[in-house]
């Protein structure tokens, strides 16, 4: 039997304690615009395939295939689940700052499980899309670009959301913490 830690808090979920990232004085700004850069850039690159889609005129005649509201509804997915962990107060999923009913600090983080599951199962969708509808479709390369576009959208908007939490939760440059 071993003996519990000195510093256990019965209330904690994991025994492992919420990291504490000190990335330097800027630290926060920084990953406020990586994680804007990679949200933008997500955009960018479904809007890109989606416009490519809509002018596709290959030389043979009709285009196969198009992107369609399938291929949005995985970015959508990711889009729900980004602003849904985003929008969570950090202080209440640690339960600290008078955040300390058992009840908040639980629907908290209920909620940003609901969040990353919602960023999953966008990027699981895309993957769906992606093999289902252009590669197993048996279309030319040219047009498989689109399902990429969709991957590759999800896994930047998954990256950004996870860069963007990160960044809040670093403590800011003119924060200080009193305790007595």
């Amino acid at each position: 039997m071993s003996l519990p830690r000195s510093d256990y808090d019965p209330r904690r979920v994991c025994i492992n304690p919420f990291p504490e990232f000190t990335l330097g004085k800027h630290r926060r700004t920084a990953g406020v615009y990586i994680a804007g850069a990679l949200f933008a850039l997500a955009h960018w690159t479904f809007l890109d395939a989606a416009i490519l889609s809509a002018h596709a005129k290959p030389e043979w005649g009709e285009a196969p295939v198009h992107v369609a509201f399938v291929d949005w509804l995985p970015g959508l997915s990711s889009l729900l689940g980004f602003f849904i962990v985003n929008l969570i107060d950090k202080d209440r999923i640690r339960g600290d700052e008078g955040f300390g009913d058992s009840r908040a600090v639980w629907s908290a983080r209920l909620f940003l499980f609901i969040g990353f599951a919602f960023m999953a199962g966008g990027l699981a969708g895309s993957v769906c899309v992606l093999i289902l509808k252009y590669i197993l479709g048996n279309y030319p390369d040219q047009f498989n670009y689109y399902g990429y576009a969709n991957v590759s959208q999800n896994v930047a908007m998954m990256f950004a959301g996870i860069v963007l939490w990160i960044a809040q939760s670093a403590s800011g440059e003119y924060e200080y913490n009193l305790t007595l």
